[in-house]
């Protein structure tokens, strides 16, 4: 597993990158695995692939604020990102993992590992609930989705460790699907902080994947060529429900 440790300007590149990487372990001959971590210098929803912008964001609000809505290229439910959560990818070989074309396999692989590798910070408290939640005890710390090619995955998601989480409830609305868990809570009410630091956070997810070598190429020109065609663009960000 490489390591790739980078943050970018913008929350759409940061994305863009996602999916690049993504991109560049389809076009490799070989298996290509890769752990990314980053964390946005900016407030931003993110929207998932198919999610109704105008269902799931309270738009006015965010213009308001000037925070960006953008669209990921995987599944879920919009989430709310910036300085205090840590953002992770991995991109998986379907080669070196066969049992990952289950999508149900694939969640319960990799988060239970995440919550193997967070367990130290409270042992016995941190689970795998609902479709693709990470949970502190009965609160949400991590929301994931992920989006699958031929031969490679990408699964990504957040975990919160030092954010506001009142801003949650300003910028998203209700969700119209909820984990069974939730019971009806509003936003500031199911999410919680988890009670770490990004470096160790960082040093959690590094060990828990057996990081053997850290990368510094990634795919700039794709990069760029994915967040002017897409992310930058609001005919895919705020495109009609």
């Amino acid at each position: 597993m490489r390591l790739l440790d980078l943050t970018l300007d913008t929350a759409a590149r940061n994305l863009a990158l996602d999916e690049a990487l993504l991109d560049e372990a389809e076009e490799n001959a070989a298996p290509r695995e890769v752990l990314r971590l980053w964390e946005s210098p900016e407030f931003a929803v993110i929207v998932g692939r198919s999610s109704s912008v105008s269902q799931e964001v309270d738009a006015e609000y965010c213009a308001k604020k000037g925070m960006p809505i953008l669209r990921r290229c995987s599944g879920g439910a919009s989430v709310l990102v910036g300085p205090g959560c840590l953002m992770y990818s991995l991109v998986l070989s379907y080669e070196l993992r066969p049992a990952l074309r289950m999508i149900e396999e694939t969640h319960a692989f990799v988060l239970e590992r995440l919550a193997k590798c967070l367990d130290p910070l409270c042992p016995g408290q941190i689970s795998h609930r609902g479709i693709s939640d990470l949970t502190l005890r009965d609160r949400k710390v991590s929301g994931n989705s992920l989006r699958c090619k031929r031969g490679h995955l990408l699964y990504h998601g957040t975990l919160l460790y030092d954010f506001p989480l009142e801003l949650i409830g300003s910028c998203l609305r209700t969700p119209p699907r909820q984990p069974d868990y939730r019971a009806g809570r509003n936003h500031l009410n199911f999410v919680a902080n988890l009670p770490a630091s990004s470096v160790q956070l960082r040093a959690m997810l590094e060990q828990g994947w057996n990081v053997e070598r850290t990368e510094e190429d990634w795919p700039r020109e794709n990069t760029l060529f994915l967040a002017q065609q897409r992310y930058e663009q609001s005919s895919w960000n705020l495109r009609r429900d």
